[in-house]
C-alpha cells in the first residue's frame, strides 16, 4: 500500500515557562474534530514532561507523547519528550539528540524548520509564554511557505519574552490571547477543509 497523503494543517505550539497556562486555555477552546494536528513543543530538559498526563483533562482529543516513527494524525495533540529535538519526515515524527544541550534550547526553531521542509499541509506556528526567543528564527520561513504565525499577546503571557521575540522577528500575523488563538485556528482549519 502506498503511504497516505498527509496534507492536513499542523499547528506547532511552542512554549516554555508559563506555557502550561497557555496550552490549557488554548485546548479548552479548540473543538476536537477540526482536522488539524496540534504539536506542543515545550522546553524541558532536566525532568520528564508531564503534559501528556495533565492536558487530557482539558481536551477530548487524544494526547500522546511523541515516540520515534509515530505517525502524525489529525485531531490529536502531540507532546515533545524532554531533551530531544523533534523532526518530521514522510508523515512521521523523528526524535534526535538535542542539538543545543547548553544555553537556551532551540527545539521550537528546529521543529518549525523541519516542518517547512517536509510537511505539505498548511503550517500554523504559535509562540506562547516562555523565556528567551526560541522559535522566532523560523517564523519568516513559515510565512514564506504560506503558513500563519501567531504570538500570544504578551500581556496575557506569564513570561512574555518568547512572544515578544516572536513579534520582534517582524514575521507574526496575529498577536492574540490563547482563547483568540483558538478561534483563529478554527477559522484557518475551516478555510482549509
Amino acid at each position: 500500500m502506498g503511504s497516505l497523503v498527509k496534507n492536513f494543517p499542523v499547528v506547532c505550539v511552542g512554549g516554555s515557562a508559563g506555557g502550561l497556562d497557555a496550552y490549557i486555555r488554548l485546548l479548552q477552546n479548540l473543538p476536537p474534530d477540526m482536522g488539524v494536528a496540534i504539536v506542543i513543543v515545550n522546553h524541558i530538559r532536566s525532568m520528564p514532561t508531564q503534559l501528556h498526563e495533565i492536558l487530557p483533562h482539558y481536551t477530548s482529543m487524544p494526547v500522546e507523547l511523541v515516540t520515534e516513527n509515530l505517525s502524525i494524525e489529525a485531531d490529536h495533540v502531540f507532546i515533545i519528550p524532554e531533551n530531544r529535538d523533534l523532526h518530521v519526515d514522510n508523515g512521521q515524527f523523528h526524535l534526535k539528540p538535542i542539538s543545543k544541550p547548553r544555553g537556551w534550547p532551540d527545539v521550537i526553531t528546529v521543529f518549525l524548520r523541519s516542518l517547512t521542509r517536509y510537511w505539505d499541509g498548511k503550517l500554523i506556528a504559535v509562540i506562547v509564554s516562555g523565556y528567551d526567543g526560541d522559535g522566532a528564527a523560523a517564523l519568516c520561513g513559515i510565512k514564506e511557505e504560506g503558513g500563519i504565525t501567531i504570538a500570544q499577546k504578551p500581556s496575557t503571557a506569564r513570561q512574555p519574552d518568547m512572544p515578544e521575540s516572536a513579534i520582534a522577528s517582524g514575521c507574526i500575523d496575529f498577536v492574540l490571547s490563547p482563547e483568540d488563538i483558538a478561534l483563529e485556528i478554527v477559522r484557518i482549519a475551516h478555510r482549509e477543509a
